[in-house]
């Protein structure tokens, strides 16, 4: 379905096929008149990470159609797509009522005025205190929130617990330990790759960014920005993430390019022993072979002393992209998002709600590949920088270039850092 930018040739359209849709339903009573008619929302989900999403909407649409008397017209976006589809509908009066977004691009539409703000419907049904933070925080810009948190994906360390029980070794817990035991896989098990350092994965190098108490960036105290990557604490946590592979050799020269994609077809592959991965790697390994499950273990991302190290929370929003019908888009918003339906779509895909209610529920069923994920997310989750100007960065891949850099020894990591940082804030002050 196609909107138009006027309101009432639209509204007329919806009713049209509210009651049509109603009709067929047996849903008679929807069409009723004294300004009782029912009308219809858009949705957009994106599509290409995810399973298959049908079943889950069609009882969706169900659901909405028994609770409100509206249908719901869903269309399945290509995540490759969605963002410049979006900002193509954005220039045409065309976008949908709600729509999933990605955590980085809120800031983003917020910012050009096509989301509404939500903190006033968070708050007014009680939410806000049982949302998954780094998911609320990535949605919200200066008090205002232009995205509801819908699922989450977090990254830990997942690591061959055949191999390690075989010889008798302990998942790391500090950095320390986790040199020590890539350095005992290195000589036990020569022909794998005890933790490759993939070069083209920026959410491997964050957990030592921020583990070392650093940060990529922060505001600066008057409403922008500035990069804080190339500040002592960080550059010693990406010494230490770089020193794996080119001072101690647990990774591979072809690891200097690598994508999270790659690394996770090392570890499918039997060559990897440990990779820094995400929850819903799992689902992928178990779906190609169901013995992955007897095979391999996960724990948080290790501290450098002790403890986790923060790890991105990653997933989508709900946004209301200034519907016209702000009511139903919110009942919409937090049908999909709280309670029996957010519970459902965690289940399906292998990611996880996004509240912590919830999200404490999966945690506490001690899976022993899903917990650990679970406890990552509610103790060590963290969120990038939250500003539209990031979005540019990450698609200049300015921290893929500084790693690699280092990686193929032309910089060291504090002149890698510098020359990211200064790269970074010439975006930040565009």
């Amino acid at each position: 379905m196609t909107h138009t930018s006027g309101r009432h040739p639209r509204r007329r359209r919806r009713r049209l096929i509210a009651c049509a849709a109603a009709l067929t339903l047996g849903a008679a009573t929807a069409c009723g008149g004294d300004g009782g008619s029912a009308d219809s929302l858009e949705l957009w989900i994106m599509e290409g990470t995810n399973p298959d999403a049908r079943p889950y909407v069609e009882a969706l649409q169900a659901e909405f159609i028994e609770r409100t008397g509206a249908t719901l017209d869903v269309q399945f976006i290509q995540w490759g797509d969605a963002h410049d589809r979006i900002t193509t509908a954005m220039a045409g009066g065309e976008l949908p009522d709600v729509a999933e977004i990605g955590t980085t691009w809120a800031p983003e539409f917020g910012a050009a005025g096509a989301l509404r703000d939500l903190s006033g419907d968070i708050e007014a049904g009680g939410l806000g205190d049982d949302l998954v933070p780094g998911l609320h925080e990535a949605g919200t810009v200066e008090g205002a929130t232009y995205g509801m948190p819908w699922y989450a994906g977090v990254r830990a360390l997942i690591y061959r617990a055949d191999v390690f029980a075989e010889h008798g070794l302990q998942p790391p817990t500090t950095w320390d330990e986790l040199r020590d035991v890539g350095l005992e896989l290195r000589e036990l098990e020569p022909e794998m790759i005890p933790f490759p350092v993939s070069g083209g994965a920026e959410h491997g190098l964050a957990p030592f960014i921020w583990g070392a108490g650093g940060e990529i960036a922060e505001p600066d105290g008057e409403g922008g920005w500035r990069a804080t990557v190339a500040e002592p604490a960080a550059v010693e946590g990406i010494e230490f993430y770089t020193s794996l592979a080119t001072e101690h050799d647990l990774s591979v020269a072809a690891a200097q390019t690598w994508l999270e994609t790659d690394q996770l077809e090392s570890f499918e592959n039997g060559q990897a022993a440990m990779v820094i991965n995400g929850n819903w790697t799992i689902t992928t390994l178990l779906e190609s072979d169901p013995t992955w499950a007897e095979r391999i273990g996960v724990v948080p991302v290790p501290g450098r002393d002790g403890g986790f190290s923060p790890s991105f929370v990653g997933g989508s929003l709900l946004g209301d992209f200034n519907s016209s019908e702000p009511e139903l888009a919110w009942e919409l918003i937090t049908l999909m998002s709280t309670g029996e339906f957010a519970a459902s779509w965690a289940d399906q895909t292998g990611y996880f709600p996004g509240q912590q209610s919830l999200l404490a529920e999966v945690q506490a069923r001690d899976e022993p590949l899903v917990a650990p994920f679970a406890q990552q997310m509610l103790e060590a989750g963290r969120n990038l920088p939250v500003t539209e100007r990031y979005g540019a960065i990450q698609g200049e891949q300015v921290l893929q270039r500084m790693l690699q850099s280092v990686l193929a020894g032309d910089r060291t990591a504090a002149e890698a850092a510098r020359e990211a940082a200064a790269t970074m804030d010439e975006t930040f002050g565009d």
